[in-house]
């Protein structure tokens, strides 16, 4: 008979089991970011300590939850089932180190802050990594901002411009030659649009106006040409175009418009471009690197500053 009369008690235990564990998830979802052990103390009172953490464990190592880790505490966090799918097979470990990386999103992690986050031996750390870059769940790569540096992030993911450098780099080296490229050809475009305005007889102010070019307009300019081999957007060729700001060869101003271009921003204001006539011709001594020398008059022959130990006049004769 007791053995009988035991039968439903431990349904009945495992019954409250999972409703706490369902009452968790329900706290979850509340809350993408994650929820505190306290938040679960609070909402469910009259759960002890040892039926709270067999509830919390059990769905951890289901994979329902995961548990992150912030500067300042611990959270239980809802488990994305995707990504649960993917790491399907792995231990606790593996999914601490997947679950870090996930949250990097396209600008990836590096292995020390990894190391900090899941508080893991570096030896260990390195065996985990080379096992999820071998199942092509994670994947390292190259940082511009540091040559000997890699970062990771989940495998199909495209890196972030600040990790590849965008369209200016190519295997982390400066493509300077294509960049001066760019430079002229959006320069040329832009002198032709002032020199198409002075043909034009109309009213000087409204001969300057049509002088003025959008961003758009020297990016479908650019794309025509067929000269880029990578796909330049808009905000690539209005990089180019204040580099020829800072050479005070083009001007900028901002033109209000109803209609919000891409080429535009929130508040519907559009960057307009115009190529500079400079007033005078540039002195000769202004293009040698003696005429913009902040220690011009520290030069002289035999001293720490001289014509013959000047890397910036070596170059300049070889140019």
């Amino acid at each position: 008979m007791a053995a009988a009369a035991g039968v439903p008690i431990k349904q009945e235990a495992a019954d409250d089991a999972m409703n706490l564990e369902e009452r968790i998830l329900e706290l979850c979802k509340s809350d993408s970011k994650g929820i505190p052990d306290a938040v679960i103390k609070t909402e469910l009172p009259h759960i002890d300590v040892q039926q709270r953490v067999t509830a919390i464990n059990r769905l951890l190592s289901t994979g329902k939850i995961d548990l992150v880790k912030t500067s300042t505490e611990l959270l239980y966090r809802l488990k994305d089932p995707g990504s649960a799918s993917k790491i399907k097979g792995g231990d606790a470990q593996e999914r601490l180190i997947y679950q870090i990386i996930e949250e990097s999103n396209n600008k990836g992690i590096w292995t020390r802050d990894i190391r900090i986050r899941s508080n893991m031996p570096l030896n260990q750390l390195n065996k985990i990594l080379k096992n999820l870059e071998s199942r092509k769940l994670i994947k390292a790569v190259k940082s511009v901002g540091a040559s000997k540096r890699k970062v990771y992030m989940l495998f199909n993911l495209q890196p972030d411009r600040s990790v590849t450098g965008g369209a200016w780099y190519s295997d982390q080296d400066f493509e300077s030659e294509f960049v001066e490229v760019l430079n002229q050809q959006c320069y040329k475009f832009l002198q032709d649009k002032v020199d198409a305005g002075a043909e034009l007889q109309i009213d000087p102010m409204l001969r300057r106006t049509r002088s003025y070019a959008s961003s758009q307009d020297v990016w479908k300019f650019i794309k025509e040409l067929g000269i880029s081999k990578v796909e330049l957007s808009v905000e690539d060729i209005e990089t180019i175009l204040h580099t020829l700001i800072y050479d005070g060869k083009v001007e900028m101003t901002v033109s209000a418009t109803q209609n919000i271009a891409s080429n535009s921003n929130s508040s519907g204001q559009m960057k307009l471009f115009r190529a500079l006539q400079p007033l005078t011709e540039t002195a000769g001594i202004m293009r040698m690197p003696c005429g913009v020398c902040p220690v011009f008059d520290q030069c002289y022959e035999g001293g720490i500053v001289s014509p013959a130990t000047c890397i910036y006049m070596k170059d300049w004769m070889d140019y």
